[in-house]
């Protein structure tokens, strides 16, 4: 209980400046060009600068086993698998809808939420094994979801979608912080101070800008209705995706700081890239909207409990 209580407090501010971003859009008529242009901001120059400089000791810190995929991933094609039945037989969903609402259950809000909760409870040590999944993430699930959704509508998938989905993400600004990073940390290079001082100046003001966007992006999503739907989505995400990633995990053996940064990224709440995929393909974008609303909430209460029971925040 008292990890509980420790890991709440450490956690509150973090979900109290999404709180705040919430309140500019919702009642301080922040202008929408001002919150996508935050956003933008956070996810083109201030994530990537911190991850370039988190990842670029990554040469001296001992090795990421690459068992962490396997187990994340293998997690979230098992509840992919059972979302989707779970929408099939509860709610009747076309296959189309089924893979959104499948994708709901797997696809965390890994940059906004996930990187800022990392750094404060796990320690800059569990970056690189987080960094790992981010790599793989978006082309891994989009690409699973895509061909969910096409075989479900033609009986067939494109392999042009694919590799445009594969395009889109190597060109990812997140992925080239972390690639750019992770490369420079094998030269003996150092940076001119100027820049060094400068990077550092944006990476502190990353992780308070980041969840500021995470709840204006919230009240443009706002709450659309579909909340059976919601809340199964939102409890398939934030309790069936992190036990069964726990569980791969401890099935496989890998080290607590690996295991404890993926059921992190397991457990926090649907990212809004569910949504844009629900408006890509027109189904199930009510329901979606209300899922990241809600999970988003719930998670200042159940990401803390996840950690404690992991064993976090006692660095």
């Amino acid at each position: 209980m008292q990890a509980f209580q420790h890991l709440v407090a450490l956690t509150a501010p973090l979900f109290a400046l999404v709180a705040l971003g919430y309140a500019l859009s919702a009642w301080g008529r922040w202008p929408q060009a001002g919150a996508d242009a935050l956003t933008r901001f956070v996810f083109s120059v201030a994530v990537p600068v911190l991850l370039f400089q988190l990842m670029s000791g990554f040469s001296r810190l001992p090795p990421v086993d690459p068992w962490v995929l396997v187990a994340y991933f293998g997690g979230c094609i098992l509840v992919f698998v059972v979302a989707r039945i779970v929408a099939l037989t509860l709610f009747r969903l076309d296959g189309a809808a089924q893979s959104i609402f499948a994708l709901g259950a797997i696809f965390s809000n890994n940059v906004l939420l996930g990187i800022p909760l990392a750094k404060l409870t796990l320690g800059e040590a569990a970056i690189p094994a987080f960094s790992l999944v981010l790599v793989f993430n978006a082309l891994l699930l989009w690409t699973l979801c895509t061909v969910s959704v096409e075989w479900a509508r033609h009986g067939e998938f494109s392999l042009a979608g694919i590799g445009q989905t594969l395009r889109e993400v190597i060109t990812n600004p997140i992925v080239a912080g972390i690639l750019a990073g992770t490369a420079w940390s094998y030269t003996d290079w150092t940076l001119p101070a100027v820049i060094g001082q400068t990077m550092t100046l944006i990476s502190q003001a990353a992780v308070p800008l980041s969840l500021i966007a995470l709840g204006m992006g919230l009240a443009e999503y706002g709450v659309r209705g579909g909340w059976r739907e919601s809340l199964a989505i939102t409890g398939l995400k934030l309790v069936l995706q992190p036990l069964t990633v726990f569980a791969l995990a401890r099935l496989l053996d890998l080290p607590p700081r690996e295991t404890q940064a993926i059921v992190l990224m397991a457990a926090l709440p649907v990212g809004a890239n569910v949504y844009l995929m629900s408006r890509q393909f027109d189904t199930l974008g009510g329901p979606v909207a209300t899922s990241l609303v809600l999970s988003t909430a719930l998670a200042a209460a159940s990401t803390p409990l996840v950690l404690a029971l992991l064993g976090a925040g006692t660095r």
